[in-house]
C-alpha cells in the first residue's frame, strides 16, 4: 500500500473524533489533499510508515494540534515546516533527521518534542537532550525553539551583513560608474575643446592666407606701370646734325624750292630723322 485510501471517504472511515490513525499503514507517501478535507483530523498518526520526505503543502495543515511522524525514514523537513503554528506535540524519534529548518522556531505552541535515535548535528544533538520522559521532552521542545530562534537571529544577521555587504559594493560600483562617466565627459569636453582651437587655427590660417591673395594683385597693378614704361625704348640722344646745318647754310640767292628739296633729301638720307619719323608714324 502507498497511500491510505484514493478517496476521502476512506480516511474519513478512519478518523475518531479528532484522532486520525494512518500508522502501520506502509505509506511512502502522504495523502496531504485528503487530509487537507479534513480540518477535524487535528491529530494525526503517521508513524511505523516509509516516509522519506513530507511534501511542501503539507505544511498547509494548519490544523494540526499533534503529529506523530516516529518511525519512518524522514531526512529532512520542509523549508516552511513553521507554518504549522498550531502544532503541539511533535514526535520525531527514529528517522535520519541532521538538521531542522530554520522556520521551526516560528513553531510558538510547541510544548512537546521527541528527537531521539536521529544522526543530529552534534550542537542540536546537545541541545536537545535524552528525551527519555515526559519532562524531557518538553524540556527538548522549549530548549530547541531557543535554538532554533537563536539560529534563525544568526542567519538574519548573516543575511542583513551579505545584504550590506552587497549595497556597499552596490556603492562602489555605483560610485566607480559615476567616476568614469565623469571621466568620459571630461575626456569629451576635451577633445570639444581642441576640435574647436583646431578649426580656429584652420580658420585664421585660411584668413591669413586670403588676405596675401588680395594683396598680391595690388603689387602688380602698383609694379604694371612701371614695366609698362620701362619697355618703352628710350630715345637716343639728339645729335648734332651738322649734315643738316651744311645744308641750310647754302648762299642766300639759292631758291627757296631748291632749298627746300635739298632739305628734304639730305633729312630723309639722315639716320636718326628716319628713326624720328618711324616712331612718329606709329603714334
Amino acid at each position: 500500500m502507498t497511500k491510505a485510501g484514493s478517496k476521502g471517504g476512506n480516511l474519513r472511515d478512519k478518523l475518531d473524533g479528532n484522532e486520525l490513525d494512518l500508522s502501520l499503514s506502509d505509506l511512502n507517501e502522504v495523502p496531504v489533499k485528503e487530509l487537507a478535507a479534513l480540518p477535524k483530523a487535528t491529530v494525526l498518526d503517521l508513524s511505523c510508515n516509509k516516509l522519506t520526505t513530507l511534501p511542501s503543502d503539507f505544511c498547509g495543515l494548519t490544523h494540526l494540534v499533534k503529529l506523530d511522524l516516529s518511525k519512518n525514514k524522514l531526512r529532512q523537513l520542509p523549508a516552511d515546516f513553521g507554518r504549522l503554528v498550531n502544532l503541539q506535540h511533535l514526535d520525531l524519534l527514529n528517522n535520519r533527521l541532521v538538521t531542522l529548518p530554520v522556520s521551526f522556531a516560528q513553531l510558538k505552541s510547541l510544548k512537546w518534542l521527541d528527537l531521539k535515535d536521529n544522526p543530529l548535528d552534534p550542537v542540536l544533538a546537545k541541545v536537545a537532550g535524552d528525551c527519555l520522559d515526559e519532562k524531557q521532552c518538553k524540556q527538548c521542545a522549549n530548549k530547541v525553539l531557543q535554538h532554533m530562534k537563536a539560529v534563525q537571529a544568526d542567519q538574519e544577521r548573516e543575511r542583513q551583513r551579505r545584504l550590506e555587504i552587497d549595497r556597499e559594493a552596490e556603492k562602489k560600483w555605483e560610485a566607480k560608474q559615476r567616476a568614469k562617466e565623469a571621466q568620459e565627459r571630461e575626456l569629451r569636453k576635451r577633445e570639444k575643446a581642441e576640435e574647436k582651437e583646431r578649426r580656429r587655427k584652420e580658420y585664421d590660417a585660411l584668413k591669413a592666407a586670403k588676405r596675401e591673395q588680395e594683396k598680391k594683385p595690388k603689387k602688380e597693378t602698383n609694379q604694371a606701370p612701371k614695366s609698362k614704361s620701362s619697355s618703352r625704348p628710350r630715345k637716343p640722344p639728339p645729335r648734332k646734325h651738322t649734315r643738316s646745318w651744311a645744308v641750310l647754310q647754302q648762299p642766300l640767292c639759292t631758291s627757296v624750292n631748291t632749298i627746300y628739296d635739298n632739305a628734304v633729301r639730305g633729312l630723309r638720307s639722315h639716320d636718326i630723322l628716319q628713326w624720328v619719323l618711324q616712331a612718329d608714324s606709329q603714334q
